[in-house]
């Protein structure tokens, strides 16, 4: 791949986009142990005994799993990038379902780099690839849609303030390793000697996902999509825990606002991550400017807020050891 030729107006047009079936394959990597992020590792230790029950009775596609997500390459016909009409995880879902037999044959051999092994020489892989989408997402994603659609919520909206304040190369930053704007039109999505692709007359998609890795999604000519990590912080936020004497001291909503706050933060993106109403985070955040624990400054149309070093020495305070020595108790009265 290398570097992707990309118009003006392409990336003008460029568009930031929640994709339930990117989540949902960054969580079968999780089960099947080519997603070696912490935060998707220590959830998927509770949901892969029933995967792996589930698998045993279906050796066909114990078989696709094994071909088609290889370590540099994973099958074009099963990570496809979103279009302009998707609604919900299904309407991604009939792409894969849809898929001639022939081309899932030929991405499958591309992906091993030979002929496809016995247990996979059967009429029907796109139907079966679909079907084990239809399960990781049914029994290990929906449930947990809410909270993953909030934090894929959060850093787009951190990517298009980077956007308006600094233009593409700003909002490219750090996307994904290796990926980089090199300006007059070339995209550098990573190190490999391959010829460029034009995208000149493409519609250019990037979707965040809690994977730690990220991959590349393409329909030639029309659609291509840079599947990238969520922001480090964001991905981790639903397991920020404020230290127990901080949570003692301001109270446990407010200290896990001030947790957050490690980076820069809007008002917007903490309600994403918390869950929390926009009055409830609005309130908290005016004690904490208050009481000089967070601070805050305008970045374009947004303001965003951050902490004081008095809080960072906060955060470093231990458990909380008076009275019954237990963490975490809060005096009365606070």
């Amino acid at each position: 791949m290398g570097i992707w030729r990309i118009g003006a107006d392409v990336l003008a047009g460029g568009r930031f986009a929640i994709s339930p079936l990117a989540e949902t394959l960054a969580v079968l990597g999780a089960l099947t142990g080519w997603e070696r992020g912490t935060v998707q590792r220590h959830w998927a230790d509770g949901q892969r005994p029933e995967f792996e029950r589930w698998l045993a009775g279906e050796p066909v596609t114990a078989a696709l799993i094994e071909a088609a997500f290889r370590p540099t390459w994973t099958a074009d016909f099963i990570s496809t990038p979103p279009r302009p009409g998707d609604r919900t995880f299904h309407d991604e879902l009939r792409r894969v379902r849809e898929t001639p037999p022939e081309v899932a044959r030929a991405d499958l051999e591309y992906a091993l780099t030979g002929p496809l092994p016995q247990p996979l020489r059967v009429p029907d892989l796109p139907h079966r690839a679909a079907e084990l989408l239809d399960w990781v997402w049914t029994r290990a994603v929906r449930p947990d849609w809410g909270r993953r659609r909030r934090l894929l919520e959060a850093d787009i909206v951190s990517r298009t303030q980077w956007l308006s304040s600094g233009g593409w190369a700003a909002a490219l930053e750090g996307l994904r390793p290796g990926l980089r704007w090199l300006g007059d039109g070339r995209l550098r999505i990573n190190a490999y000697n391959n010829p460029p692709r034009d995208l000149r007359r493409a519609q250019l998609y990037f979707v965040p996902t809690t994977s730690s890795r990220g991959w590349f999604d393409w329909n030639e000519p029309d659609f291509y999509a840079i599947v990238y990590p969520c922001q480090g912080l964001l991905a981790d936020a639903h397991q920020a825990t404020p230290p127990g004497a901080l949570s003692a001291l301001i109270g446990p909503v407010r200290a896990r606002v001030l947790t957050l706050l490690e980076a820069p933060m809007s008002t917007t993106q903490l309600v994403a991550v918390t869950g929390y109403t926009l009055g409830t985070v609005g309130g908290h955040l005016k004690v904490l400017l208050d009481s000089g624990l967070a601070r805050r400054r305008r970045s374009g149309r947004s303001v965003l807020y951050y902490r004081t070093p008095t809080a960072d020495q906060l955060i470093a305070l231990g458990p909380v050891t008076r009275g019954t020595g237990k963490p975490g108790h809060r005096p009365d009265g606070l």
